[in-house]
């Protein structure tokens, strides 16, 4: 896995052909892995998807209920949003999890790192695992109209595994955990899942 085959592809040319505050869009013109040429579109966004999963002293965590505008659905997902790029991602992380929860975290862990579409944008996300939880207030941005549920943590991955949810960090984060927990990978002083 760590071979790095050459680039099939080749840029010829690029252009931006949209931009605002969240996202630049790009049009290329390629050649094809088969010899033809072509255009292929880049979203390039200008911040960095941070996620958490909080894990309380019982082995819960919380999952935030939101409609997604892009999908015209609601969803419900682990607390997450953007980050900016210049800023450390746990930073972010901390700043995420008590804007939408208002719990702050004492101890942290990186679950993982991953790529959210990767045919058609370069997004990149960093996701948390944190317990050790103390409670305040959640200040969501005017943009969020949020819904908090708070559920044991083997029932969050149950819903990972049906469908329920589906979002794509949400989803990755919860097997993840879920791999460790079967696994006795559980990171110590992490309290163990509830539910289970």
């Amino acid at each position: 896995m760590s071979d790095r085959p050459r680039n099939p592809w080749t840029t010829l040319s690029r252009r931006q052909i949209y931009d605002n505050p969240w996202l630049t869009l790009e049009e290329h013109d390629v050649r094809t892995p088969g010899g033809s040429r072509g255009i292929y579109g880049v979203v390039r966004p200008k911040g960095l998807a941070i996620g958490v999963v909080p894990v309380d002293a019982e082995g819960f965590t919380w999952l935030v209920g939101q409609w997604r505008y892009p999908l015209e659905a609601y969803s419900w997902e682990i607390p997450e949003g953007g980050g900016r790029k210049d800023v450390p991602p746990l930073e972010e992380a901390r700043r995420e999890l008590a804007e939408e929860t208002g719990l702050r975290a004492g101890r942290w862990h990186e679950l993982l790192r991953l790529h959210l579409s990767n045919s058609l944008s370069d997004e990149a996300a960093v996701i948390y695992l944190c317990w050790d939880l103390t409670a305040g207030e959640a200040a969501p941005e005017d943009t969020e109209d949020l819904a908090l549920r708070r559920v044991p943590l083997a029932e969050a991955f149950r819903m990972a595994r049906d469908g329920e949810i589906t979002d794509a960090m949400a989803v990755a984060a919860l097997l993840r955990l879920e791999g460790m927990a079967l696994r006795g990978e559980w990171p110590e002083g992490c309290p163990p899942p509830a539910g289970r």
